[in-house]
């Protein structure tokens, strides 16, 4: 049977959100086709039919989950740039970010694994974190544009440094110790 155009594009995307969860969830290598594929609810033989590889179908459903954080970002601003920055901070550098990596940034969960894979998906991340980067440059204090992309750069290293921190240590009191310490430190 034939599968209509809108279908194919609605599994597609339906393969894309799951990815973008699984892989922040389970890392690159911790989720196989198969059962990315049956967690979408289609059969393993149909990836091929929307991806090239395994790398492509992750590249994808990054730029997916940074796109999906950048808007969210951007909805903020609205809020005025200390409002902004509070609701990007709070939002980013807590226990439910710390402890559902498949619901949070993608740098964060993926960084690593990118790190090591191809042009596809370092490209896509390197787009995603610019979006974010440049979001929190808009709200920085700063008497010119260098100064406050240099401000930027540094939260947001900040910011990913402290959840991937906070997620390696095994001392809870530690944990929290390091995301109320780097929230503090922000200035903004």
């Amino acid at each position: 049977m034939k599968v209509s155009r809108e279908q194919v594009a609605l599994n597609r995307e339906r393969i894309v959100e799951t990815a973008a969860r699984l892989f922040r969830e389970k890392g690159y290598d911790g989720i196989g086709v198969a059962d990315l594929m049956k967690s979408a609810g289609l059969t393993h033989g149909g990836f091929y039919g929307h991806f090239d590889s395994k790398e492509d179908l992750l590249a994808e459903a990054a730029a997916h989950a940074l796109k999906k954080s950048v808007e969210r970002w951007e909805g903020y601003l609205s809020a005025g740039p200390d409002a902004a920055l509070e609701k990007i901070y709070d939002g980013y550098l807590n226990e439910q970010h710390r402890d559902h990596p498949e619901l949070g940034c993608a740098v964060t969960a993926l960084g690593p694994d990118v790190a090591r894979l191809g042009s596809k998906a370092r490209h896509a991340m390197t787009e995603g974190a610019r979006s974010q980067m440049a979001i929190l440059e808009q709200l920085m204090p700063g008497a010119d544009a260098a100064e406050r992309r240099k401000q930027a750069l540094a939260n947001y290293a900040a910011m990913v440094g402290a959840i991937v921190l906070s997620r390696a240590v095994d001392d809870e009191a530690l944990s929290l110790e390091v995301l109320e310490a780097v929230k503090a430190a922000l200035p903004g």
